[in-house]
């Protein structure tokens, strides 16, 4: 059985949570380690301080975005998910799901909309956005991963994963949950925008 986390241990993990969620929200920084160990630093904490999970700075970006972003998040996030949703119907014979912080509800202004694709061939969807004259860039990933490509839309960033079936398929219920929150298709997108605009 692990130890119980000290007090001290638990108040350093919120604290770096939550300057970490103020580094993303301000900043920008989409790789989340390295907020954590920004904001270890930041706080004057040892480099081997145990760091919050994702989930714990998932939280503290709603708190920020509640406490400092409360008159501007909502209308920000509500453009980026139409953004969204127009990107979805355009890609709508690849299967999109809309997944990260934009699906979540705790996105800023720095956040890219995050569709998942589904392709046999990422090449296919590639030679569609070329067909379409839509200009793209490939974003480097480990050999494992599944392909991305990032469109620079006159509004978010769009970035494209795109998965084959088999891997949408097989994998675990967290991972097609995502870091970020549920994933939402077109159809649970527009009821969600249907239902805010109410």
């Amino acid at each position: 059985m692990a130890r119980p986390e000290s007090p001290r241990a638990l108040r350093n993990r919120t604290r770096i949570a939550q300057v970490a969620a103020r580094l993303i929200a301000e900043h920008g920084l989409a790789d989340w380690s390295l907020a954590k160990r920004k904001a270890c630093r930041e706080l004057g904490l040892p480099s081997d301080e145990a760091l919050p999970g994702n989930e714990e700075v998932e939280r503290a970006l709603r708190d920020y975005n509640s406490l400092f972003r409360a008159e501007t998040q909502p209308a920000s996030l509500r453009a980026q998910r139409l953004d969204a949703l127009r990107w979805m119907e355009r890609l709508a014979r690849w299967a999109p799901v809309l997944t990260g912080a934009v699906a979540a509800g705790w996105a800023t202004e720095h956040s890219d909309v995050r569709l998942e694709l589904e392709a046999e061939d990422a090449k296919t969807v590639e030679l569609a956005l070329i067909n379409e004259g839509i200009a793209y860039i490939q974003m480097p990933a480990p050999a494992e991963a599944a392909p991305q490509l990032c469109i620079d839309s006159p509004g978010p960033t769009v970035r494209l994963v795109i998965l084959t079936p088999q891997q949408r398929r097989n994998r675990p219920r967290r991972a097609r949950r995502g870091a970020a929150g549920e994933g939402l298709t077109a159809s649970q997108l527009k009821a969600l925008l249907a239902a805010d605009a109410g």
